[in-house]
């Protein structure tokens, strides 16, 4: 999970399309609302919020309901897992209504959580115990 951390934490270094909007004030500007050092700090809550609510349950599902499946069946899994979760979480918790602006974030998040879990099934699916095959010509 620390890998798809840290890979969401990478995405960030594309700014999100929702920094724009608090960065339009000179930083020098004491009528700003906000200093930019809390910008990057509710970024950075925002990308913990994420793992913890979206990433990591979903990572899970993938990893436990693809299991058999292989890789492919468990990032389709966890990625759908993401989709229905990152929906929940921005509609429930952050309280976006209007739908332009869910589609907008939804898209954003969406693509980060896709390569994060990439990162993450590719390495589970890479350390997950092979079963033994017996040898050529051997009847098991």
């Amino acid at each position: 999970m620390h890998l798809s951390g840290a890979l969401l934490v990478l995405t960030f270094l594309v700014t999100p399309g929702w920094v724009d909007a608090y960065g339009a004030a000179p930083a020098d500007d004491p009528t700003a609302d906000l200093p930019p050092v809390m910008i990057l700090l509710g970024a950075l809550f925002g990308c913990v919020t994420f793992h913890v609510v979206v990433q990591i349950p979903a990572g899970l599902l993938g990893s436990w309901l693809g299991r058999r499946g292989g890789v492919l069946v468990s990032y389709a899994v966890a990625v759908a897992a993401a989709a229905a979760l990152t929906l929940v979480f921005l509609w429930g918790v952050v309280g976006v209504a209007d739908a332009a602006e869910l589609t907008a974030l939804w898209l954003d998040y969406m693509a980060r959580a896709a390569v994060a879990l990439a990162g993450y099934v590719g390495l589970t699916s890479a350390l997950r115990p092979r079963p033994a095959r017996p040898f050529p010509g051997v009847e098991g």
